[in-house]
């Protein structure tokens, strides 16, 4: 059985506090937002995985396919004794890449983060079955707020997949990207999955499933409110919006009020009205073009080892070296 450690750098208390600080300051503001990482309780976990199987969902797959073609060229050229897996969620597509670094030889330790102590501990359970030999070290943290208590005993790679670099404004992207750069030495890696910008007539689709996945999954972080934050929303009364925003080339998510209404919020002693048709955003999902993405690495500090793209070039899975 593999060495099994968890650190928990979050606290439940600490993850309330800061739900609370968001949903005030997001609600409040003009126009109203919330941010994605309340997405994810064990509902909207479920909802995502199911999204991820839909035919108009091509990110995941298209990533794997990727991960699957170049797993072993990554663990030659890293040579890495420590893959971090930031937001890694279920690990799925990672077992590639622990495979190939296990057969590689270099590869010793697998270190995910997740916010999700549960999503966490399944994981590892999983690939400590797999992978008997592999040290595990889950951490239990926000990964925008991590990379200080990564482990450095030895060469690292760190892995930011599924595209949710995207996830960020420009402005958190650079901060972030400059946080991995300063946490790593040279010559270490950072694996990185983005979506590409493409057709919107495909793209958009992939946000607003025919089967209704992706407005269930939306809709899901009403309920988060309700049952952390003793709030009443009626999910009933808001309807999902997934549109391209061509001047930020970035994927919004909103939820459209279909009447007007009021919700109150009582863990913050806090009422909110809805103007019929008004939008709460949810998330957006930027998605890149190849020489702005490589621009935001250089200037965080990185060279570009490879960029590869599928076929139709949706995707694009890139590795970058720490200069």
């Amino acid at each position: 059985m593999s060495d099994t450690v968890l650190d928990v750098h979050i606290s439940p208390e600490r993850l309330l506090e800061d739900l609370r600080a968001d949903v005030r300051q997001g609600l409040t503001a003009s126009p109203k937002w919330l941010s994605p990482k309340w997405f994810y309780d064990a509902a909207g976990s479920e909802l995502f995985e199911k999204i991820t199987e839909l035919p108009e969902y091509y990110p995941t797959r298209t990533e794997r396919a990727l991960i699957e073609a170049h797993a072993y060229d990554i663990a030659e050229r890293t040579d890495a004794a420590i893959l971090v897996e930031l937001g890694s969620g279920s690990s799925e597509k990672t077992r590639l890449l622990l495979a190939a670094g296990v057969k590689h030889g270099s590869l010793h330790k697998y270190v995910p983060q997740d916010v999700s102590p549960s999503a966490l501990t399944g994981a590892i359970e999983q690939i400590s079955q797999e992978f008997p030999a592999l040290q595990l070290q889950g951490i239990v943290s926000d990964f925008t707020d991590t990379l200080q208590n990564l482990p450095a005993d030895g060469r690292r790679t760190i892995a930011f997949l599924g595209g949710t670099l995207g996830n960020l404004i420009p402005e958190e992207r650079a901060e972030f990207l400059s946080d991995i750069g300063g946490a790593l030495v040279s010559d270490e890696f950072l694996l990185l999955g983005v979506g590409l910008v493409i057709d919107p007539d495909v793209l958009v689709p992939a946000y607003d499933d025919a089967a209704g996945v992706t407005a269930s999954f939306n809709a899901n972080v009403l309920s988060v409110l309700n049952t952390r934050l003793g709030a009443d929303f009626d999910p009933a009364k808001f309807a999902h919006v997934a549109l391209w925003n061509s001047e930020d080339e970035w994927i919004e998510m909103r939820l459209r009020a279909t009447e007007a209404h009021h919700v109150s919020i009582a863990d913050l002693g806090l009422d909110i009205d809805f103007e019929a048709g008004e939008e709460l955003r949810t998330e957006i999902s930027a998605k890149f073009r190849r020489e702005g993405i490589e621009r935001e690495l250089v200037d965080a500090g990185f060279g570009i080892d490879e960029f590869w793209t599928d076929p139709q070039d949706r995707f694009a899975l890139i590795l970058a070296r720490r200069s």
